[in-house]
Formats: structure tokens, C-alpha cells, sequence
């Protein structure tokens, strides 16, 4: 009888304890993620230094590694050695058409003395004609070598841009071959070595800004209508020791189409068959982890 009192009793506690377990205090679950970014290189050659291991934190734009550039920097010395030479054949056409200028402008005056001479008597007008044929010939020397010399210079500064172009290109591919984060985040995973051959596109590791998380939970089309984006939300994660630490959160983004239940997420209404995926950003203090379960309160 003592026995059958005492099954009894256990009975209705493990009762009572299942249906207070029930009630759960939070209306979804998910995981956090964060913004991941795979770097890679951007250059060809050997690595010379990837000085980074996984869970080192890194700056936007901090220098973590850097690969052999060194026949990319011959080509441009060559490239600026032609340069140097090219604009040394640039013609100086004021200098080179001195003389003719010299010319003209003694046979100006020569004509002007000869007009005057004429309009006296005291020269006959086949001097002057020789004077202004002699004359009109030098300024269409002149037109002509002007002409001629301003192609070549033009000629010249166009394929003196050309290399200036060229030597940029280089400067864009030498600045390149500086592996540089980013983002500023923690490193997840590093998939190369200093010693290895990279090429453009290979993976030289994984990058997250883990300062802010992002909880993807689901949520029942009714949940759904209590729901608009830059809410404010109550989340809740296993502290470790037995507890629930809580954060808040801001719903920074819901989807536009349903989706059947994922296995490995619990929603409030178990029976629901399609939910919508929300993210909610937090602002995190060291604590989260990717991939760490949290429940949501709205």
C-alpha cells in the first residue's frame, strides 16, 4: 500500500513537472551567424607572408599577408625606362623653328625697305616681288614644319599616355599582391601558407565581423503579423552555468516567402507546416559564437 502511494506521488510529480516544462518562455529559436568573407588572392606568385592564425582579429584594410611581386615591379621600371626615352624624343618646335621664324622676319623687314624704296623711285617693283615670293615660300615652310612637328609631338604624348596607363595597370596589380582584410572581424578559418603558389581567385582564408550577430530564427505566418522589421526583440542564450543571459536585438531583416519548417528548428507552434525566416542583429559582446543556439521573445 506504501508503495503504491509512493508510485502515485511520483507519478503526478513527473506529471506536473512535464507540463511546467511546456510552458516555454520565448515564441522562436534559431542560430547566430555572422557576415562571413572568404578572401582570395588577387595576384599570382609565391606567398611571402600570411602572418595570421584563426582567431586573430584584424582591421578593415590591415595588411595580413603579401605575395612575391617582384617581376610585376621589373615590367613597370621597363615600362618607366621606355617612358623616360619617349618623352626624350618629344620635339621642341619653338627651338626648331627658330630659324625660319629669324627668316620670315628679316624678310619683313627686307619687303617693308623695299616698299619704301619703291614708292620713291629708288628700286624697281621685280625687287619687291622676289622679297614677298621669298617670303610667302618661308611661311609655308614654317606652316609645313609646325604642322609636321605637332603630329609628332602628338604622337608621342599618345604613346607616352599609353605607358602611363600601362604603369598604372601595374601599380593597381603590385598593390594587389597585398593580401589586406576586408572587413574588420575575426579570422575563421586560413587555408594557405607562406611557402605556397597562389593564383587569382585561391582561398587564403575566411573572415567574420563578429562585433555584430545575427540570430536567423523562424516565425508562424501568425507570429508573422506581430512582426515589422526594426522591432525591438528580447533574445535569450545558454550562459553555460545553468542560466539564460540576455541581449537585446533589432529585426533587421524578414523574408518575403514562406518556407517549410527546417528539422532543426522548433517554432511555437509545432504543428505549423511553412514559417518565414527573420535575422536579428545584436550587438555582440564576446560571448556569442556562430553557430550558438538563442531563443527569441517578441
Amino acid at each position: 500500500m506504501k508503495l503504491f502511494r509512493l508510485l502515485s506521488t511520483l507519478t503526478i510529480s513527473l506529471l506536473i513537472l512535464s507540463c511546467s516544462n511546456g510552458e516555454e518562455d520565448y515564441d522562436a529559436t534559431g542560430s547566430f551567424e555572422a557576415t562571413e568573407i572568404i578572401v582570395a588572392s588577387q595576384a599570382n606568385g609565391r606567398i611571402l607572408e600570411l602572418n595570421i592564425s584563426e582567431g586573430d582579429q584584424l582591421q578593415k584594410g590591415q595588411i595580413a599577408g603579401v605575395i612575391d611581386s617582384t617581376q610585376l615591379y621589373l615590367q613597370k621600371m621597363s615600362l618607366l625606362s621606355n617612358a623616360r626615352g619617349l618623352r626624350a624624343q618629344q620635339p621642341d618646335i619653338k627651338a626648331q623653328t627658330a630659324a625660319l621664324h629669324d627668316q620670315i622676319n628679316t624678310l619683313k623687314r627686307e619687303k617693308a625697305r623695299l616698299e619704301r624704296l619703291v614708292a620713291a623711285n629708288a628700286a624697281n617693283q621685280k625687287q619687291l616681288d622676289d622679297v614677298e615670293s621669298q617670303l610667302e615660300l618661308a611661311e609655308s615652310q614654317l606652316s609645313a614644319q609646325t604642322s609636321t612637328l605637332q603630329k609628332s609631338s602628338a604622337h608621342i604624348s599618345a604613346q607616352s599616355t599609353a605607358l602611363d596607363i600601362q604603369v598604372a595597370q601595374l601599380d593597381d596589380q603590385l598593390e594587389k599582391t597585398k593580401i589586406t582584410s576586408p572587413i574588420s572581424g575575426t579570422v575563421l578559418n586560413k587555408y594557405a601558407e607562406a611557402g605556397e603558389l597562389a593564383t587569382i581567385g585561391s582561398p587564403l582564408f575566411k573572415i567574420a565581423d563578429t562585433n555584430t550577430m545575427y540570430l536567423r530564427a523562424y516565425v508562424t505566418n501568425d507570429q508573422l503579423a506581430q512582426t515589422k522589421l526594426n522591432d525591438e526583440v528580447k533574445l535569450s542564450v545558454d550562459d553555460g552555468a545553468g542560466g539564460m543571459k540576455s541581449y537585446k536585438g533589432t529585426i533587421s531583416w524578414i523574408s518575403d516567402k514562406s518556407e517549410f519548417t527546417p528539422k532543426t528548428i522548433q517554432t511555437k507552434n509545432e504543428r505549423a507546416n511553412l514559417v518565414y525566416a527573420l535575422k536579428i542583429a545584436v550587438s555582440n559582446d564576446g560571448f556569442l559564437k556562430i553557430g550558438m543556439y538563442g531563443e527569441v521573445k517578441f
